[in-house]
């Protein structure tokens, strides 16, 4: 094994583990970072989403061996800016989103990344975009995600 080192919400993290193990046991099993949910373990049903370098990535299918010193991931624990919620986490409050939860931290940092896509590329979130979010969400609260993340986005 061969101790790998990174940052995780801007902190700098060793850990001691084979290159072949996923991500997000690292992250949650070693590390205690339980917001990013295991649902499939194949980067479907996207419960893990996180971010890597600011992308949406999904950490089930990242063995950490991949991973790079230089490399920050960013978790639903990430987030928020100390005690103040970030704008997007702020949202699905706001419209009562959550109903077991268990897909929302992923569905929150999926849009997250979106938000800031398409803000660099200077335009407003469109439909498309929402349904380019591939995260599943068994209680089918749709309807309220697309309105959180519209939300959010006025926010952030």
């Amino acid at each position: 094994m061969r101790v790998r080192t990174f940052r995780v919400n801007g902190k700098q993290v060793s850990v001691d583990v084979p290159d072949d193990v996923r991500l997000l046991w690292v992250l949650r099993d070693v590390l205690g970072l339980t917001g990013a949910k295991y649902g499939c373990g194949i980067n479907v049903c996207k419960a893990c989403t996180s971010h890597l370098n600011g992308k949406a990535v999904n950490p089930c299918a990242i063995p950490v061996g991949d991973i790079e010193p230089a490399d920050e991931v960013t978790t639903i624990e990430g987030l928020a800016s100390g005690a103040e919620l970030h704008p997007m986490q702020q949202a699905w409050l706001d419209h009562d989103v959550a109903q077991c939860g268990y897909c929302q931290p992923g569905q929150i940092m999926a849009a997250v990344a979106l938000v800031r896509r398409v803000k660099a590329e200077g335009r407003e979130i469109t439909d498309a975009d929402l349904d380019g979010i591939r995260n599943i969400c068994r209680c089918g609260t749709y309807v309220r995600i697309r309105q959180a993340v519209r939300d959010g986005a006025k926010r952030m």
